[in-house]
């Protein structure tokens, strides 16, 4: 089937019905595998399919210099019946400095696809930093869903990927102006408390952003840096470690956090200190 999906995503999706009148089984073909319990009338495409209608649009919507290079990495779950495909094009980059540090970012486009009935079909588009790799989704937005069904529509998806070099570089400007927007008078600690609610979160989030400004400068984008540190690692680099269970898989987790940063970009605190 399709190269660049990984082999254990790549399968066909069947249904049997279970003793209870208004459930069906999802079940992984090829190997047998229960995945999940569905209502009756649930339906969906393969990844395979789905993942093949998302690439053929980037291709045939990009240019092949914006495409050359792009590198996929991907995350799975729940009996691989949760799938994400993370992308990042390279060659769609600009700088980001501030008077203490400098880096580049790079186009980046998210595609979120379910068989087991836990998420509808998403396409993110967002940036990659390349001096600390931490993922940067741009916020609440700037998302395409579909309800998860076998006929998924894609065309919002063709429009907003024609926009996204253009949203990209306006991105791109808005964390250029976030690098010079100095921070040093403000109580980053207070501020975390009320976008947060959570002052052991806070606390942590505080720490990161010290470390952050120490490489990048008391400003907005070393804050934002803490937001996106926070939703790219889970380990002891940040002290957000998480426990991998069955139903709270790091794949998963670190997906939510990406969606809790952009609500806390969103945020009336956040949106007062960009303007201030």
């Amino acid at each position: 089937m399709l190269d660049f999906i990984p082999e254990n995503l790549d399968f066909e999706v069947g249904f049997e019905p279970t003793k209870v009148d208004d459930k069906k089984y999802v079940i992984n073909r090829d190997t047998g595998e229960y995945i999940a319990v569905v209502g009756k009338d649930f339906t969906c495409a393969s990844h395979g399919e789905f993942y093949n209608k998302v690439m053929h649009e980037v291709t045939e919507n990009l240019s092949e210099r914006e495409t050359e290079g792009a590198e996929i990495s991907w995350r799975d779950a729940h009996k691989n019946g949760w799938a994400m495909m993370d992308m990042r094009l390279p060659n769609v980059k600009q700088r980001i400095a501030s008077p203490k540090h400098e880096t580049e970012v790079s186009q980046r486009i998210i595609a979120l696809h379910g068989v087991n009935g836990t998420c509808s079909n998403l396409v993110f588009f967002g940036a990659i930093d390349f001096f600390c790799t931490n993922g940067m989704i741009r916020g609440d937005h700037d998302k395409v869903r579909r309800k998860n069904t076998s006929g998924f529509t894609i065309e919002n998806f063709i429009w907003k990927l024609k926009q996204s070099r253009e949203d990209f570089y306006a991105q791109a400007d808005r964390l250029q102006k976030w690098a010079q927007t100095d921070i040093a008078t403000v109580d980053v600690k207070a501020l975390l408390d009320k976008i947060m609610k959570s002052e052991t979160k806070s606390e942590k989030m505080y720490s990161l952003y010290s470390q952050e400004a120490g490489v990048r400068g008391r400003n907005v984008w070393a804050l934002y840096s803490a937001f996106t540190n926070y939703a790219t690692y889970a380990d002891e680099r940040n002290g957000f470690n998480l426990r991998n269970t069955g139903h709270d898989t790091n794949a998963v987790t670190m997906f939510n956090r990406e969606q809790e940063v952009s609500k806390w970009i969103d945020t009336p605190e956040f949106n007062q200190l960009i303007a201030a």
